[in-house]
């Protein structure tokens, strides 16, 4: 039985269903995907803090001042009902800053693992991993900026009342970036058909 015709055009497309227009169409339709915004998302977390923490360890005493001012409370109202919640040593300071630099690497380099989990997983539709690693990296981001800028900093330390060591409003950009991102990576991802796939 005679094999029908088949032009090169339709061997093309038969070898590369990916370069069709349909299949084109379907590349582009994914760039809008969740996982898609969810990794470029989680990329941009992981360099801002990979750059903070960066900049932080090499640049040691810009961000040593703001410390050490915060906790010290000395450009607050100096409210004697407040006051004494205020820790002068230089030593605890300094290991508060510590701390802070620890935390905020470990979150950059979580976030850093998370990216490429996210990476890897849009070629295989498998998002689990990178979802783990985001949400532990994000909710470190959350827990640093939220908890430790904006209610321990902000409200215990009386940050709010000082005009020149203030980092209320960049902790709440952090915030909302980090809860925005954690939301996005766990939005549910179309899956792709065989068809799609190739």
């Amino acid at each position: 039985m005679a094999q029908p015709h088949r032009s090169a055009a339709t061997d093309f497309d038969a070898r590369s269903p990916g370069t069709s227009p349909a299949g084109r169409s379907s590349r582009l339709l994914r760039l809008g995907a969740p996982p898609v915004a969810a990794t470029a998302l989680t990329l941009t977390v992981a360099l801002y803090m990979t750059l903070v923490a960066f900049g932080n360890i090499t640049d040691f005493g810009t961000n040593q001042q703001f410390v050490q001012h915060v906790l010290s409370m000395d450009t607050t109202f100096k409210d004697p009902d407040l006051m004494w919640r205020a820790v002068e040593s230089p030593a605890l300071q300094n290991a508060a800053y510590v701390a802070i630099i620890v935390w905020e690497t470990l979150a950059a380099l979580v976030l850093l693992a998370a990216s490429w989990f996210w990476i890897t997983g849009l070629r295989r539709d498998a998002y689990d991993r990178a979802r783990a690693a985001s949400t532990v990296g994000l909710v470190m981001v959350l827990l640093l900026f939220g908890m430790g800028f904006l209610a321990i900093g902000g409200e215990w330390f009386a940050m709010w009342q000082s005009s020149d060591w203030n980092g209320l409003d960049a902790a709440a950009r952090n915030v909302a970036l980090a809860a925005f991102t954690l939301l996005v990576t766990h939005l549910p991802a179309v899956r792709r058909t065989d068809a799609q796939r190739t």
